[in-house]
């Protein structure tokens, strides 16, 4: 007979329970982003617990972000299905906790998005699902080389393409976060630049959009490869640096947090 001390089984809280069965409504679409939970009363009644176990549960969900609680008139809890910006913030945090700097984030994004590219140049559908949509952000670009911020948005939309169309889940949404965190990072620099007349010439810009094209062009053609090693290549973090020290400056994931930022696009992906 074995003499080994026993172990209780670990238990999990009546909260945790409930929360893992809302939690599961809401990533799976049964409570839609916005919606308004149902009331206490309904709630109680379907879970049979107690009124400080519902409310354990919901605190649960509202540190996962998953839903905000509103009292008064107008009161509830609304939910929130997780979104690419959600996770793009908590990764912000760690790297910051971490010191990571600008120059590490933007090599991390070097290398993400030629493995981008070349997805996007396997994709069988390319020519309907990858290549409109980077010919449109050239074209923006293209007419708008003189209207710098129009230009550099432009630009971004074409990075954001590659990431958002790669066909592929994980890898997008990770570089989507590195991108936004990026981005953020190249909107101070281009309205500081811009303010000090000191931003790339236009000969330079047209350079970069040339580059573009040819990237889309790749593509098209299915060069995977070619497209892969160009695509890296062509993203150069150096360029972003007002001062050679930014490429060693600790990254602020509060800009992902600031009110106006672009970070949540008007496609709501990641970045430059």
């Amino acid at each position: 007979m074995s003499t080994e001390p026993s172990t209780p089984l670990h238990q999990p809280r009546l909260a945790e329970l409930i929360a893992d069965k809302l939690r599961r409504r809401i990533l799976t679409g049964r409570l839609p982003d916005g919606a308004l939970l149902p009331n206490q009363d309904s709630l109680l009644a379907e879970f049979k617990i107690s009124k400080p176990s519902l409310r354990e549960a919901l605190r649960i969900l509202e540190a996962e972000g998953l839903i905000t609680v509103r009292r008064g008139n107008v009161g509830g809890a609304y939910v929130h299905r997780p979104q690419a910006r959600h996770a793009a913030y908590s990764l912000s945090l760690v790297l910051q906790a971490q010191q990571a700097t600008l120059a590490d984030v933007g090599g991390a994004l070097k290398n993400l998005e030629g493995t981008c590219a070349e997805l996007c140049a396997r994709r069988d559908d390319r020519a309907t699902e990858v290549v409109p949509y980077l010919r449109e952000a050239n074209e923006r670009a293209r007419e708008t080389l003189d209207d710098v911020l129009v230009y550099v948005d432009a630009m971004a939309d074409f990075h954001r393409g590659l990431v958002d169309r790669c066909g592929n889940t994980t890898l997008r949404l990770i570089s989507g976060s590195v991108e936004a965190l990026w981005l953020a990072h190249v909107q101070d620099w281009a309205t500081m630049s811009t303010r000090a007349g000191t931003f790339p010439d236009r000969d330079y810009r047209l350079r970069g959009l040339e580059t573009h094209e040819r990237i889309t062009d790749l593509i098209a053609a299915g060069a995977v490869e070619e497209a892969g090693r160009l695509a890296h290549a062509h993203f150069d973090p150096d360029q972003f640096y007002s001062d050679p020290q930014d490429a060693g400056r600790t990254i602020d994931a509060s800009v992902l947090k600031a009110p106006g930022r672009a970070m949540a696009s008007r496609r709501d992906r990641g970045g430059l």
